[in-house]
């Protein structure tokens, strides 16, 4: 059996979505996801940032 042959999961949110049958319970829910993404994103930015700086940093030659 291949990976591909799975069924796919339904992703829980859609940006862009209709956001009219939500209930607000469902709408709070929703905020706090995107939260946390947001929040994942930007550890991850920081991370490679981090690691882009350490590279210049051993890569920059010396200044006379």
């Amino acid at each position: 059996m291949d990976l591909d042959d799975l069924p796919k999961k339904k992703p829980d949110m859609v940006i862009g979505e209709i956001l009219d049958p939500l209930s607000v319970a469902e709408l709070e829910q929703r905020i706090q996801a995107l939260d946390s993404e947001i929040a994942r994103v930007k550890e991850e930015i920081a991370k490679k940032l981090a690691t882009m700086n350490a590279a210049d940093a051993f890569f920059r030659r010396p200044q006379r």
